[in-house]
């Protein structure tokens, strides 16, 4: 137990599991063994896993442990493309683009961009939110409850609103994604799974009462919930979504004159503070 005093380990259970790992790095994932290869959740990187199996196959590997099939891979390697658009109005890429007017690097714009999708509201967070409904709704479904059950039990703790992550969207109604998604995921081989049947459910639901429809979260949640993964599991997958369309943006606007990009004049601030004052003497 760390003291609040010293800022020091005291309890002798913790100081025995530290003291075996003194100097060591342990992991439970893997590693590089000199002369014997890279290992990565049991697999030969260079033996099994380069150019026998996909880039994202090899992603999801890293992030969930799971050696998946290539469908699925493909699947995912889709819908990255829906989510990183090189449209610097989107927050995270703003951030890349203002990193390129900047004259930062690369490396730098695209990780802050992606580090700015680590939100509550929008970009990669919000998956495990809308994961974590899909499945607990399916539950609840299962126990007797109907969508239109599911939709008011949400209602009635909303005050009458139907916050419901996964659906709705902050700017236009319906999501364009869903039909591209769709096409993919039946070309790949997929059935509608449990999961995505009763999103689709909920979104009659939704629509009929509220003129609200799914959007790509709750899509998204619904058919990986189907796969099988957790909500964790989807985060760690998606950790770098965005990354495609930050770098875009960071390039477009590196191109152009520095400190280009939403300049502003002084007289652009609205200032609303102390008004201007004499320095004393």
């Amino acid at each position: 137990m760390l003291s609040n005093d010293k800022k020091t380990y005291s309890d002798i259970k913790i100081i025995e599991v530290l003291d075996q790992r003194r100097g060591k790095i342990i992991s439970n994932t893997g590693g590089w063994f000199p002369g014997n290869g890279v290992f990565s959740h049991g697999y030969s990187m260079l033996d099994e896993l380069v150019g026998k199996k996909t880039y994202f196959q090899t992603l999801i590997l890293n992030a969930t442990g799971k050696m998946v099939e290539r469908p699925f891979a493909d699947w995912v390697e889709a819908i990255y493309g829906c989510l990183s658009w090189p449209d610097p109005r989107i927050w995270c890429n703003q951030i890349g683009a203002l990193a390129g007017t900047a004259r930062t690097s690369v490396v730098t714009a695209t990780a802050i961009g992606c580090m700015a999708t680590d939100s509550r509201t929008y970009g990669v967070y919000p998956l495990v939110e809308g994961v974590e409904f899909i499945q607990q709704a399916y539950a609840k479904h299962q126990s007797g409850m109907s969508p239109l059950d599911v939709v008011n039990e949400v209602v009635a703790t909303n005050k009458g609103k139907p916050y419901i992550v996964g659906y709705k969207r902050p700017i236009a109604k319906g999501d364009e994604r869903l039909e591209t998604m769709e096409a993919v995921a039946r070309n790949l081989g997929f059935d509608e799974g449990p999961h995505l049947q009763l999103a689709y459910e909920i979104e009659r639901v939704l629509l009929d009462q509220f003129d609200e429809g799914m959007n790509i979260n709750g899509y998204m949640s619904a058919f990986l919930s189907d796969q099988g993964f957790s909500s964790q599991e989807v985060y760690q997958m998606f950790a770098m979504l965005v990354a495609s369309g930050v770098t875009a943006c960071y390039l477009d606007t590196y191109k152009q004159p520095a400190d280009s990009f939403l300049p502003l004049r002084c007289d652009d601030v609205d200032y609303q503070g102390v008004p201007r004052r004499a320095v004393p003497d």
